[in-house]
């Protein structure tokens, strides 16, 4: 009887065949943050080495992939020179249906999300365990905030129409704030039900003068990696 492949081979599967199937020779490629990020970034280290892959250069989207990127020897750059990226690779903590995403339970989502909406491609590795039928329910929805005054930020979310009825936490690091890689406080939501309209909620989130952004990545997948019990499948919008 076959065993069932664990978590950690589902996420190897997906980030690889990312590398596989979109990298090309010359491209500017983004590279995302978190467990399953890491081993795209693990596969694009080897097809450099090994000569498979040549002219790659890559953008980081958190201060922990840059220092995998560069242990691998992948050539780094910046979205200053490079603005417009041929493809981003990164995880999902949620995927609907229409493959719109919540990302950021990492902390990374300000640069992901900074990075991965220049480029002409975003391919999202997951395993099914993050497909959702609606947005929002499976834990935190994050939203990164200025330090300066932020229980006054956390308390305007709270207060919005579109996500009326959720609950906010200033994410904690040990006895202190969790601060990014940006040095700011992320305040996560939750959710008893799915976010009836995201795109609204987005919009009203971002109007919120000390809101730096959410965790809502809305009509940004190009495809989605999914790996389950049954093997590795893609979808496309």
């Amino acid at each position: 009887m076959a065993v069932a492949p664990s978590v950690d081979e589902l996420k190897k599967l997906t980030g690889y065949k990312a590398v596989d199937d979109y990298v090309k020779s010359g491209m500017v490629v983004g590279l995302g943050t978190g467990s399953t990020a890491a081993f795209a970034v693990e596969r694009l280290g080897q097809k450099l080495s090994s000569g498979e892959l040549s002219d790659i250069v890559a953008i980081p989207t958190s201060i922990r992939t840059k220092e995998q990127a560069e242990s691998l020897g992948i050539p780094l750059v910046q979205l200053d020179t490079h603005p417009v990226l041929d493809v981003a690779i990164d995880g999902a903590d949620e995927v609907d249906p229409d493959l719109n995403l919540v990302k950021g339970r990492g902390g990374a989502l300000l640069r992901e999300k900074m990075v991965e909406v220049q480029a002409k491609k975003f391919i999202v590795i997951v395993d099914e365990s993050k497909l959702v039928d609606g947005l929002g329910i499976s834990g935190a929805m994050p939203v990164e905030v200025t330090p300066f005054c932020y229980q006054f930020n956390l308390d305007r979310l709270l207060n919005l129409p579109s996500i009326k009825g959720c609950t906010a936490k200033l994410r904690m690091d040990a006895d202190k704030p969790y601060v990014t890689d940006n040095d700011n406080y992320i305040v996560d939501l939750f959710f008893d039900t799915p976010i009836k309209d995201a795109a609204l909620a987005a919009s009203e989130i971002r109007s919120l003068v000390g809101i730096v952004e959410h965790g809502l990545f809305l009509g940004m997948s190009s495809a989605v990696i999914i790996a389950g019990k049954d093997g590795v499948y893609v979808k496309e919008p």
